[in-house]
């Protein structure tokens, strides 16, 4: 029996003089900080666990905690990472919103161990989110082109 394997391109972190860095083909979300460049120990921050995402701060560029994330939405066909779903506001799960944010609209700062998303509040407000019990139709392309116009960014799928 004959097996074929497919091999992937191999895409490599670019570091830019502002410590930024995003993997070559730009699909991904931005890393920012200088402590994942010195260890190299375990897994991370290039290749790392959608689960321990769960819960980290979202801030804005103002430092203004913006909310967390919830989830890491995967499009398992293209095999990339299309949302994470942030929640903001609520206590104990009561009255919380979600909303989903384009992966590549985020950039993971390593040193702080959060997420910055360049949205003020007030837009984030005005953005459209969703209840836990009442989530989008995430694989409809008019709402998915709706929501990257939003926060301008390219769709993860071009």
């Amino acid at each position: 029996m004959e097996q074929t394997l497919k091999v992937k391109e191999t895409r490599t972190a670019a570091v830019s003089n502002e410590g930024i860095s995003r993997a070559s083909g730009g699909d991904g979300a931005q890393i920012t900080g200088t402590k994942h460049l010195e260890d190299h120990s375990g897994p991370g921050p290039e290749i790392m666990a959608a689960s321990s995402f769960e819960g980290e701060t979202v801030v804005n560029l103002q430092g203004e905690s913006v909310g967390e994330i919830e989830e890491i939405m995967l499009d398992v066909r293209a095999g990339r990472i299309a949302y994470a779903v942030m929640s903001v506001g609520g206590f104990l799960g009561i009255g919380e919103k979600y909303f989903a944010v384009p992966w590549h609209a985020f950039t993971m700062d390593t040193d702080n161990k959060r997420f910055i998303l360049d949205v003020d509040k007030a837009r984030l407000k005005d953005a459209q989110g969703f209840d836990k019990d009442h989530w989008p139709s995430m694989g409809d392309q008019a709402w998915a082109i709706r929501l990257h116009d939003y926060y301008s960014t390219r769709p993860y799928w071009e």
